[in-house]
Order: structure tokens, then sequence, then C-alpha cells
């Protein structure tokens, strides 16, 4: 009887771990269709805003007009801002970002950070507290900004990030995240957040820009048009890893769920089972009984 107690509280503990994954299953599904209409409807004007930046930057590349966010030097001091999540059970959402850049800073980028010329930019309280206990140098943490995923609140942050490479403070900015694709697949991305980089020759074919008319002229469109580029190309970047991790969440959840109903099935066969077993031998003892008392 105590193999069959244990076997009860066991499928007990099941059934409580398949209601609260169910539970967040359901709450990470409501979560992702509203965001996901946000960074749907985000992409194409965010996709569109890169392109003319890319395309305004090779514009500017020869003219006399200064453009202090496409300065390209040898990258001597590097920040690396990974976007990871506040919480966990979303799977390896958060593992895959940070091994994306422990392997930039062993490979990529080991002599900045042997020099101590890299410094890291968490967003997200996973990819805090685990730098946090590498010797790595770090900015002050950004987790409250999924307290309220606002443009506004965001490009505060982005702009941080742009006086600081303006000022010389960093030569390269990169952005690690995942990039949402369904509810299932998050692809992981390393891209360069400044400088602006421009079209780049391919093979025999140079790639000239569009011939724009600017109004009112190039200076003033630098002083609007990139930054506000710049802001939502961040904005993107942190949204889109915000709606990837829910995704990531509820496939997570989907598949503890699945396991747990499994888990609760094949205990309550090894239950039936036991008990059945138990009752047996109890009919053999009373009928053996009941023939030593006949004899």
């Amino acid at each position: 009887m105590a193999n069959l107690k244990a076997i009860r509280i066991r499928i007990t503990s099941f059934k409580s771990t398949r209601q609260i994954t169910s539970a967040m299953k359901m709450v990470s599904a409501a979560k992702l269709r509203k965001a996901q209409d946000k960074i749907v409807k985000l992409r194409p004007y965010a996709n569109k805003l890169h392109d003319l930046l890319v395309d305004l930057s090779l514009s500017l590349s020869d003219s006399e007009v200064e453009n202090v966010y496409g300065r390209v030097s040898a990258p001597e001091k590097v920040l690396l801002i990974v976007i990871t999540s506040n919480r966990g059970l979303c799977g390896a959402f958060n593992t895959n970002v940070i091994n994306e850049t422990r392997k930039a800073i062993s490979e990529k980028y080991f002599d900045q950070f042997q020099k101590g010329n890299l410094k890291l930019l968490a967003i997200g309280k996973k990819g805090f507290d685990y730098f946090r206990k590498q010797k790595v140098s770090m900015l002050p943490e950004q987790n409250n900004l999924y307290n309220e995923l606002t443009f506004n609140n965001v490009s505060v942050v982005a702009e941080q990030i742009m006086e600081s490479f303006a000022a010389l403070e960093f030569d390269r900015v990169e952005l690690i995240y995942n990039q949402f694709k369904n509810a299932a697949v998050q692809n992981l991305t390393d891209e360069a957040f400044l400088p602006v980089e421009t079209i780049p020759q391919t093979g025999n074919r140079k790639i000239t820009p569009t011939d724009y008319i600017y109004e009112p002229d190039k200076e003033e469109i630098i002083q609007e048009l990139i930054p506000k580029s710049l802001k939502i190309q961040f904005y993107k970047a942190v949204l889109d890893s915000f709606v990837a991790e829910h995704g990531a969440r509820m496939t997570a959840m989907h598949k503890a769920t699945d396991n747990a109903t499994t888990m609760i099935r094949d205990f309550t066969l090894q239950y039936n089972k036991a008990r059945q077993a138990a009752i047996t031998n109890q009919i053999l003892e009373v009928v053996s009984g009941a023939e030593a008392l006949r004899g």
C-alpha cells in the first residue's frame, strides 16, 4: 500500500504541474497575439526606413556633410547589447543568446575583452544576472524596459547609446537577440547597430545610391531621419525579442503540458497494475486462509 500511496502522490503532483503549465501556455498565447500584431505592423516600416538610412549614408560618404553615426574605424572599443528576458521557463531562448554572446567575446572580440575595451549592455534580467558574475564590464541594467515596452521608453536607451558612439566612447555597437519568426521558431541574430553600414560592392557591380531630392537639405535629414531610423531599429530588435520570448514560452509550456499528460497516463497505468496486484494478493490470502481453516 505504501507503493500505491507514493504513486498517487506523484500523479497528483503531475496534475498540479499540468494545470500550471497549461495556464502559462494560455497566458503566453494571449500575450503573443497582442505583441505579434505590433511587430508585424512595425517590420515593413522599419525595414524600409533602414533601406533609406543605408542609402542616405552611402550618398553622404562622398559629400561634405558629416554623419557621426556612420563613422567607420577599427573596433577598438566595442559595446555588445544582449537582449534576453526577465523570466525563464522559455526553453533555450535565453541560453542561445548567452552562448552567442560568449562566442562573440571569446572569438570575435577577444583582444578587446583582454584589454578591457569591451562592454555589455544587458536588456533582460537573465542576461544581466549571468554576465554580472563573469569578468565582463557591464553598463547599468535596463530590465525595466519590459514593464512598459513603448517606443518612447526604448528610444531613451537608444539615444544614450547613440550619444556614446558620437562621443567616441565606442567604435562598434552590436545587437544580439532572438528574432521572431513564428511561435515555434526564433532566429538568433547578431547584427550591427552602429556605425550605420553602407551597401558594400558586390562582385563587379558597384551599387550606387538612389538619386533622392532632399527637402529641405541633407544636414537636416541627418539630424532628423538618421537618429529616428536608429531608434526604430533598436525598438524593433527589443520588440522582436519580446515577441519571440512569448512564442518560446508558449511552445515550452505546450511541451511541458504534453509531457505531464504522458507522465500521468503512465503512472495511472502503473497505479492500476499495482492496485490489481495488491487485490489479487489479498484474494489469495483470503482463499489460503479459508483452505487452512477447512483443513
